[in-house]
């Protein structure tokens, strides 16, 4: 039986250009509750975070992706997004000739159904480029276009910030980023987290765990290899993983599974 408020991945098998990438991911993020998706490069994490708003690029082979209890998977990208899905990209595009402020306004209409006046939008537009130490000029320019890797990545949190989803996908949001960009982007996701009241589930898709040290509270870390989810515990999973490393752990689920990898580069 789905869950309603929650985001339940089942069996999902994902191919790209012929080749499956995904092969069985079984998942579950509640709204509620900030888990992070941890694993080597290469593992399928990003093409989670793709497959699950809708790219054609990717083909869904087998499984479903249930949000309040419908198969999102049906759904075209728009559609995904007007129920409350959001994702914070790994590299935002930049669209000249559209400016930020009216790109976020033209969303927030589509997102809630209701026309907000310009003037209204704007003073609620300020509150939420401050919380992300933004200057409100940027407001006025084009979308990500002349940003730095740092800006664009906040500009992603922000839009997450005036949207206020239901379900936010960050895929490797802190990537590029400085130490102190990452604590401004955790501060802010905590902050737009705890104002949801619970109305809020976020999958924090990521390599390493430096972003993970300020989010607070982080409820669950999960691990994919080679297209699945292989282990899942509490946020001390993390810190064992920034011990051990993902070449140890791989080693050790191999063994667990009654064979040891080969060498790579062994005939």
């Amino acid at each position: 039986m789905a869950q309603t408020d929650a985001l339940e991945i089942r069996g999902l098998r994902v191919a790209v250009d012929g080749k499956e990438i995904l092969k069985g991911v079984d998942l579950v993020v509640p709204k509620g509750e900030i888990h992070a998706l941890m694993g080597p490069n290469g593992s399928g994490k990003s093409t989670l975070a793709q497959t699950l708003m809708g790219h054609p690029r990717y083909e869904v082979l087998e499984g479903q992706v249930l949000w309040k209890g419908e198969n999102i998977l049906e759904l075209s990208p728009d559609e995904r997004a007007k129920k409350g899905l959001f994702l914070a990209f790994q590299y935002p595009v930049e669209i000249p000739g559209v400016a930020l402020g009216n790109f976020l306004h033209i969303a927030y209409q589509a997102r809630t159904g209701q026309e907000v006046p310009v003037g209204r939008f704007h003073r609620q537009l300020v509150q939420k480029l401050k919380l992300l130490d933004m200057d409100p000029s940027f407001a006025n320019r084009n979308l990500n276009e002349g940003f730095s890797g740092g800006e664009k990545k906040r500009c992603e949190i922000l839009q997450m910030a005036v949207l206020e989803p239901e379900m936010v996908v960050m895929d490797e949001t802190d990537s590029g980023l400085d130490i102190d960009a990452v604590r401004i982007v955790a501060n802010a996701v905590n902050r737009i987290f705890a104002e949801s009241q619970g109305k809020m589930g976020v999958l924090i898709i990521t390599h390493y765990q430096r972003i993970l040290r300020y989010i607070q509270p982080l409820h669950r870390v999960n691990v994919m290899m080679d297209g699945r989810v292989v282990l899942s515990d509490g946020p001390e999973l993390a810190e064992r993983l920034e011990e051990m490393g993902y070449d140890f752990l791989e080693k050790r689920l191999h063994e667990q599974a009654g064979f040891v990898k080969e060498p790579s580069g062994s005939d």
